[in-house]
Formats: structure tokens, C-alpha cells, sequence
């Protein structure tokens, strides 16, 4: 949830402590990411939301020890993607390592 937060995204620090360093997202929009280019675009506040995603469905799953599975809709704007997110645990703590979306019908 903190990574939806625009004051979150909007700071380099602050992305960087939930991502791992092996981060990796497919976006909606087919798009592969990385740490450095999610950071150059969510610091120039381009993707930062017009109004709070809502997030509903919210679901988790323990795949191994330090691993979770969740996935969630994510409501912005009248566009819905379906998320999910591998969520890892490190020495500082738990760090998205990979993320992919896909628009909802």
C-alpha cells in the first residue's frame, strides 16, 4: 500500500527501501521495469495518481519461508488492473522483487 502512496512515489529514498535490488515489473501496459526506470519516472512525478487508487480483493499467500504471493485489483480513474506482487524478506525487510499487471475487463 505504501508504494501507492504519491508521497511515497515521489521519493527516490522511500521507493528504494521497499524495492529488492533484483526488481523487476511487467506493467499493464506490457512495459518491462526495473529499479532505475521506475525511480526516473515516479521522481518526476509522472505516474504518480490524479486521485488515490482504490484497492479492493486483496489477497496474500505464504509460498515459502520469506516469500508472499498477493494480489489485489487496482481501482484509478475508471481503469482497473489486476496486480500481483512477489514480496520477499531481506536483511532490511520486506522488498517487492517482482510485480506484474493486467487491465481487467
Amino acid at each position: 500500500m505504501r508504494l501507492l502512496d504519491p508521497a511515497v512515489r515521489a521519493s527516490p529514498s522511500l521507493v528504494l527501501q521497499l524495492l529488492d535490488p533484483d526488481f523487476t515489473e511487467i506493467g499493464a501496459s506490457g512495459r518491462r521495469w526495473d529499479a532505475a526506470s521506475i525511480l526516473a519516472v515516479t521522481s518526476a512525478g509522472s505516474v504518480a495518481p490524479e486521485s488515490p487508487v482504490k484497492v479492493s480483493e486483496m489477497s496474500g499467500d505464504v509460498l515459502a519461508p520469506g516469500l508472499v504471493h498477493l494480489t489485489y485489483f487496482a481501482d484509478n480513474n475508471g481503469r482497473r488492473v489486476w496486480r500481483s506482487s512477489l514480496w520477499r524478506m531481506t536483511g532490511t525487510g520486506w522488498r517487492l522483487y517482482f510485480h506484474q499487471g493486467t487491465l481487467a475487463c
